[in-house]
């Protein structure tokens, strides 16, 4: 079983870029499905984006298509999200989470490991 942890959420201005970074440990990274899911303040946790297994597919909320991008680099057992463009409702805590299947998908119940979240606040 993997561990995960996230890393690179910050302070940015709206139409800035971050890039998160969600560094697992152990040796199977790459049996996983991924996926990042955000959440603010009041609000339940929604589906941001999802990779599959060996990076081939992928999928992305509605609000964020065409702005961000997830990515994983298998030999370095690290997943990605480049969030450009950002505006003041991405703000939220952003988590990564793997899922034992082929493709995660976008329930939150469909992943079994999570990491402990990174805010990313988005100022106007």
């Amino acid at each position: 079983q993997v561990q995960l942890v996230e890393s690179g959420g910050g302070l940015v201005q709206a139409g800035d870029s971050l890039r998160l970074s969600c560094a697992a440990s152990g040796r199977t990274f790459s049996s996983y499905a991924m996926g990042w899911f955000r959440q603010a303040p009041g609000k339940a946790r929604e589906f941001v984006a999802a990779i599959s297994r060996n990076g081939l597919s992928t999928d992305y909320a509605v609000s964020v298509k065409g702005r961000f991008t997830i990515s994983r680099d298998n030999a370095k057992n690290t997943l990605y999200l480049q969030m450009n463009s950002l505006k003041p409702e991405d703000m939220a805590v952003y988590y990564c989470a793997a899922s034992s299947g082929m493709y995660g998908g976008r329930a939150p119940a469909a992943y079994g490991i999570w990491g402990q979240g990174t805010q990313v606040t988005v100022s106007s």
